[in-house]
């Protein structure tokens, strides 16, 4: 059987499992040289399938790179929200173990994948006693404002959310049509509802990169592939408030297609029927 490859439109041959593409050139580059020039940006987004062990290996691996080399790094991860802040900077001074941090961030209420797919990540988060920022919105806001709009919320729900939502970007609006074409659920058929809730989203997080990435910092985010592709999400929002420079690191399994407008890097990863455990209860999102 042949070996899959990952195809990009309009280059000659696939790329296969391992490949490190710099998109500005289509060539594959060692993992040393990736490092270098992440090590160049203040933010750096390594993006994931939610369930791929793969995927959070890759995120671990850029992760202590990037920390041999800068005094100040931070993590920012998707996975918790930002209301709990103070619960993450316990765990990044070693006050809390894993169960009383699962249990005080409601890791199953909340993220629900299977904590086993983090928790490299997290042990070395704690053991190097790096700051560890929340980004998500509260979980269970987005279905609200999916099914009512921003105006539904309670104020006290609004506050936690950026002050700012821009609902203007026609790409990405484009872009998110079609997967609300392709996904849509029993009484969340409002389109503008359904895009104003990503903007949310997105715009949330993006606050949260720009609020907590200081002069003299850098920072690691850790997030899903879709607030990263082609940069509408999260990094372009977050740039725009802080001004601070970034970089995207995309993970695409080898046997699909990717574009070079979807990230600076694309790292080929294994076929997508590689995958780790997730926890029921929980639509999957990329």
């Amino acid at each position: 059987m042949p070996q899959k490859t990952l195809r990009i439109p309009a280059e000659e041959k696939g790329f296969a499992e391992g490949a490190i593409i710099a998109t500005d050139t289509a060539k594959a580059i060692s993992f040393e040289d990736l490092i270098e020039r992440l090590a160049q940006t203040a933010v750096v987004y390594v993006g994931e399938r939610h369930t791929r062990q793969d995927h959070h290996d890759i995120q671990l691996r850029i992760l202590t790179a990037l920390a041999a080399r800068h005094d100040r790094l931070k993590v920012g991860m998707e996975m918790f929200d930002h209301t709990y802040q103070h619960v993450l900077d316990q765990w990044s001074a070693g006050e809390l173990d894993e169960q009383h941090f699962l249990e005080r961030t409601h890791w199953y209420a909340n993220w629900r994948f299977d904590y086993d797919l983090y928790r490299g990540i997290l042990d070395y988060v704690q053991q190097e006693n790096l700051p560890l920022v929340g980004l998500n919105l509260p979980f269970h806001l987005p279905p609200k404002i999916s099914t009512g709009g921003l105006a539904s919320l309670r104020p006290a729900e609004r506050d936690t959310i950026a002050a700012e939502i821009d609902t203007d970007d026609t790409d990405h609006r484009a872009y998110l049509e079609e997967i609300f074409k392709q996904h849509r659920l029993k009484g969340r058929d409002n389109f503008e509802y359904f895009y104003m809730a990503q903007c949310a989203w997105e715009d949330t997080m993006a606050q949260q990169v720009a609020d907590n990435i200081g002069e003299n910092d850098t920072m690691v985010v850790i997030i899903g592939n879709g607030h990263i592709v082609k940069k509408y999400g999260v990094p372009n929002r977050a740039a725009k408030r802080s001004q601070r420079s970034f970089l995207t690191v995309y993970l695409a399994p080898a046997g699909g297609e990717a574009d070079r407008s979807d990230a600076d890097f694309i790292w080929v990863t294994a076929p997508s029927q590689h995958v780790g455990m997730a926890k029921k209860g929980r639509k999957m999102k990329q």
